[in-house]
């Protein structure tokens, strides 16, 4: 194991939740000595060490996941690497009457505009934003957040998951920023997906210590036959889930698969983990019950922060967006 995963998993172990020492824990390395890249031949070991600190603690993968998502980024596009002592977020969302418009004034690019869903904007240093430039196209660039023009608007984050990890829009007033790739070159490149496939090892990490705890009590002496089938029902997604997860690993190693086969992988990986996940949430409420949700902190944080992490995945959107990259006659052997 790398020093740089250890510090960081014991950050995690400790954080209870709390934002500001994983910032800090992540501040202190050096992007290339936390975690692989994609594509470099250690893509199993990233999705592991991401899996490691979901399971220490869900805030801790979801702070974690865009912080490297975004150096993988910077490595992808051949761009200067992130400076130590800087923490990092990807934000490519998009919402009604928020439009975030980038402009070449001569001198550089500039970003005016609104951005919604920008976890932790007022806390990181710095983020990787897709902005509208005036020919219609979306282009990704590099933005420091500590610069005048950035103001974290007023949000009521009121959810009791990830309850640290606010998301609200920032507003940018001529704040000066870098382009990333070309036109619409974020999206277009495999590492897009490669990404996608990083925050579903982190959801899947999220579920252990709840299958643990719902298997603890199939395998007590007197359980009912139905929580033993419950266990075993959490255990077979959740095997199946990682084999998902080290196939995948395996192609975006070996493999150089084409834009379609690069988005099936992703869609199907993230679809059959989420499932998994959705039964090990259900799993915890139904076997453990209310006891374990009312008066236990760890899996009571633990289910509200990964039931709101997995609701990123479009559920049914993102399947309809699967079968148009099928080729025709679907799975083969």
């Amino acid at each position: 194991m790398r020093p740089a995963h250890q510090d960081y998993l014991d950050a995690a172990a400790a954080c209870g939740g709390r934002v500001g020492p994983l910032l800090d824990a992540l501040a202190g390395v050096r992007g290339d000595d936390l975690a692989p890249f994609p594509g470099e031949g250690g893509t199993a070991e990233r999705f592991a060490f991401l899996a490691r600190v979901a399971a220490a603690d869900v805030t801790a993968a979801r702070v974690l996941e865009p912080h490297l998502d975004a150096l993988a980024i910077l490595h992808e596009a051949g761009e200067e690497p992130a400076a130590v002592g800087t923490t990092w977020g990807v934000f490519a969302a998009e919402a009604p009457g928020a439009v975030l418009r980038a402009t070449d004034d001569g001198d550089g690019w500039v970003l005016d505009g609104v951005k919604p869903w920008c976890s932790l904007g007022a806390s990181l240093t710095n983020a990787l934003v897709t902005a509208t430039t005036g020919d219609g196209e979306r282009r990704m660039f590099r933005v420091s957040l500590r610069q005048s023009g950035v103001t974290a608007k007023e949000t009521a984050w009121v959810a009791r998951g990830l309850a640290e990890v606010e998301s609200g829009p920032l507003e940018f007033v001529s704040v000066p920023a870098r382009p990333v790739g070309g036109p619409g070159w974020y999206l277009d490149r495999a590492g897009f997906r490669w990404g996608a496939i990083s925050v579903a090892a982190a959801w899947w990490g999220g579920c252990l210590p709840l299958a643990d705890a719902i298997l603890a009590k199939a395998k007590r002496q007197g359980a009912s036959q139905l929580t033993a089938s419950r266990a075993g029902r959490v255990h077979r997604m959740l095997a199946a889930a990682r084999a998902h997860l080290d196939t995948a690993a395996a192609v975006i190693d070996e493999q150089a698969p084409s834009t379609d086969e690069a988005a099936v992988l992703a869609h199907a990986v993230r679809g059959t983990v989420a499932d998994a996940v959705v039964e090990t949430l259900a799993g915890e409420r139904d076997v453990l019950g209310p006891s374990a949700l009312a008066f236990d902190e760890s899996l009571a944080r633990r289910y509200a922060d990964l039931d709101l992490y997995v609701s990123q995945y479009h559920r049914g959107a993102d399947d309809v967006s699967l079968v148009g990259h099928l080729p025709d006659g679907g799975v083969r052997w």
